[in-house]
């Protein structure tokens, strides 16, 4: 059961993607020179829905969240092999598939490349854990622990904030 919720969201997301002209070439490529935001507001409004429904599906009891380290040396290095990829294909890893699904063969390098990234990944794991996870590792934190405040308060700040980001990248019309 948990397979097919997966498929169907996953579906669902990849639907989104394409209603929203994300898989777009000329999308990416606006994102990265910072000239079109279409993509920056698909993702923070995505942001603010999952934070406010994994936090709700949380306190509910219908969901257990699962804090990651933070590790700032596995974050960087990490975030530049994605950039890198996503800058020399075009697409990130949600779009590659979504673009294939939409018949773009290009996309395929970027599915290869993810499937070679995660083999590599998986065999240089433990020399990674032992070193590059080590670098900046300050544990389990996140924005209410540090501030010692009440997730919801948090949320509605972030939540605002977003709302002000939206608002402004659609006034300068990007």
């Amino acid at each position: 059961m948990e397979l097919l919720l997966g498929l169907f969201t996953g579906v669902i997301f990849g639907f989104l993607l394409q209603r929203a002209h994300v898989l777009r070439y000329d999308k990416q490529l606006g994102a990265l020179r910072l000239q079109d935001l279409t993509i920056v507001k698909f993702m923070l409004a995505h942001i603010l829905v999952a934070m406010v429904g994994l936090y709700l599906l949380s306190d509910l009891g219908l969901a257990k969240l699962s804090i990651k380290a933070t590790a700032l040396g596995a974050n960087i290095l990490g975030g530049l092999i994605f950039g890198l990829g996503w800058g020399l294909l075009g697409y990130c890893p949600g779009t590659s598939l979504g673009a294939l699904g939409e018949g773009r063969v290009d996309a395929l390098f970027g599915i290869l490349g993810m499937l070679v990234g995660a083999a590599v990944f998986s065999r240089s794991y433990d020399w990674l854990l032992a070193t590059i996870y080590t670098w900046g590792d300050y544990g389990k934190i996140t924005l209410p622990g540090v501030t010692g405040l009440n997730h919801w308060l948090v949320i509605a700040v972030l939540a605002a904030a977003y709302v002000l980001i939206l608002r402004l990248i659609e006034r300068k019309g990007l």
